[in-house]
């Protein structure tokens, strides 16, 4: 079977007794040491591909229990399809990467209105599936369905870079083909689920970034770095501009013993999710006075800033944040939105029921916060 791929390069060419003597190894190597993880004990698609969505960009352990409670709350793709977006945006809270839960949620509601509620056990129909891509496919189709597509991560990647001392830098715009190429190659099609998370078991387990174990490796004897000591000169990488840095300031506002809270857009950076109302503070501006003007500017309401509450900072995955959030009041009013896609005054008991943002998360949990509201709530 092929696939789709762009970007012309020429990988390695891998002899079929080296093909053959590699898989052989991995696979004695997966058997024996295989971790126990809840999505390796089924062959449901649906459920094999929400620890796939989860897996990106995320760690093992971190994702089991968001897997457990996930498939818990919504153990088929329509029980998914069926609930309001942001019922699933809650159960994903502090997760990160948002647009995950909003894709998958969009793909399942495709899945059932479009699809008789199946799983697409085919590339074409998968493939278009929102925020499936090249990996997610080849993952879900290999490990469900036994089609015999080879994953690419990042974990492969470094593997197959050190294996065959791939100088293609692993985060060039055009890495994808010859580490595909490559992986396909190495491909057991009699066993493609398994041969892949061995695999990705490797890069994870032995293979690592740092201090890999490579004396443990079931693969030593066929690499090219481990056998000219070059293995920390690889993956190769592009050297990328550092992350930008911005500070911003938002405002706790406080009427009647409830709490002002908006709703981020439904596109763009951290879409759908709640927070305290704020914006950016420009370079040299004080801070109170930038929380006052974006509350004005996003609700409509003029408030008194009380006091500051708290420093929060967060990264995210192009920019560092630098939060300052401050207690503020507002006698009267009427909120008027410009640029949020909804607010609601709750009280602090409420907050734990809409699906809040990681750096809200950090401020409500940092020393002393949770008093100073509850006082200020009471009084």
């Amino acid at each position: 079977m092929t696939r789709p791929t762009s970007i012309d390069a020429e990988p390695p060419i891998i002899v079929p007794a080296t093909r053959a003597a590699l898989r052989r190894a991995l696979a004695a190597w997966y058997e024996q040491v295989r971790r126990d993880l809840p999505w390796r004990r089924t062959q449901d698609p649906y459920a094999i591909w929400v620890s796939e969505v989860m897996l990106q960009q995320t760690q093992v352990k971190t994702v089991v229990p968001y897997y457990q409670r996930f498939l818990e709350c919504f153990p088929t793709i329509g029980h998914l399809a069926r609930v309001d977006l942001q019922a699933v945006l809650k159960l994903w809270e502090g997760l990160g990467y948002y647009s995950r839960a909003r894709n998958l949620h969009r793909a399942a509601r495709m899945v059932v209105e479009t699809m008789g509620g199946r799983v697409p056990d085919q590339w074409p129909a998968f493939r278009s599936l929102p925020g499936v891509g090249d990996y997610i496919a080849a993952a879900v189709l290999s490990i469900a369905f036994g089609r015999p597509y080879g994953v690419v991560d990042g974990n492969v990647k470094r593997v197959l870079a050190r294996l065959f001392t791939m100088e293609i830098p692993v985060n060039g715009a055009g890495s994808h083909k010859p580490f595909q190429a490559v992986a396909d190659q190495l491909l057991d099609v009699e066993s493609p689920g398994q041969h892949n998370q061995a695999v990705m078991e490797l890069g994870a387990a032995v293979c690592a970034p740092r201090n890999p174990l490579c004396e443990g490796c079931p693969l030593s004897r066929f690499c090219q770095a481990f056998k000219a000591h070059t293995v920390v000169q690889y993956p190769r990488r592009s050297v990328r501009r550092a992350v930008g840095r911005q500070q911003w300031a938002a405002g706790v506002v406080i009427r009647n013993g409830r709490l002002l809270l908006t709703q981020r857009p439904a596109a763009g950076l951290l879409a759908g999710l709640w927070e305290f109302p704020g914006g950016p503070v420009q370079t040299g501006a004080a801070p109170d006075l930038a929380c006052n003007r974006a509350i004005r500017d996003m609700v409509g309401l003029e408030v008194h800033v009380e006091g500051h509450l708290v420093s929060v900072r967060h990264a995210y995955t192009h920019f560092k944040l630098q939060l300052e959030i401050f207690l503020c009041s507002a006698p009267q009013g009427r909120v008027r939105l410009h640029g949020p896609a909804a607010f609601r005054w709750v009280t602090l008991a409420q907050l734990d029921q809409l699906p809040l943002h990681k750096a809200v998360h950090k401020a409500l949990a940092a020393e002393g916060v949770s008093e100073t509201l509850r006082r200020c709530v009471v009084g």
